[in-house]
């Protein structure tokens, strides 16, 4: 059974379609780390079927455009240094991209103990300065919201909390 030209026809922007996709997602892997689900959102996004979508992706995932290890490891270093996050906080957005546990727990590790706990106490005394409250249990409830926002433990928190009065 021969394809008739309007079959034919149809083929051909598809696969023009799906090439232009792959060329994009490279161009865009290229300049900054991606992990899968930003570049299925962006392909679903772009209008490419996700039977297609997914046939991009293992081209990128193969070619190492997207490496999810390397990704969770330089979302820990730039969310940690620059936005100042907290473990949980950097834990919960890796798991919402759908990351493994153990790439996550392995980029995790970056974070040192000790320069992790006194980014802490620099932030809290630094927003220290800009809270208004009544009194200690007052300030030290607002310190504590702020921190878990930021998404830091609980128990650290208290730890340092108790240690800066």
């Amino acid at each position: 059974m021969e394809k008739t030209a309007s079959q034919q026809e149809e083929k051909q922007p598809e696969r023009n379609r799906t090439s232009e996709a792959l060329n994009r997602a490279m161009a865009l892997c290229s300049r900054t780390e991606y992990c899968i689900s930003d570049i299925r959102q962006k392909l679903g996004s772009w209008g490419l079927e996700p039977d297609k979508a997914e046939d991009v992706i293992a081209i990128l995932v193969k070619e190492n455009f997207i490496n999810e290890e390397r990704y969770a490891g330089a979302f820990v270093r730039d969310k940690y240094r620059h936005n100042k996050w907290g473990r949980v906080k950097i834990v919960s957005m890796l798991r919402a991209k759908g990351i493994p546990t153990g790439i996550i727990d392995s980029a995790m590790s970056f974070l040192d103990d000790g320069e992790y706990r006194q980014m802490i106490k620099d932030m809290l005394l630094s927003h220290r300065k800009s809270v208004k409250a009544k009194n200690q249990y007052d300030l030290k409830g607002k310190l504590l919201r702020y921190g878990l926002s930021k998404g830091f433990e609980s128990s650290l928190l208290y730890d340092i909390l108790n240690d800066l009065e």
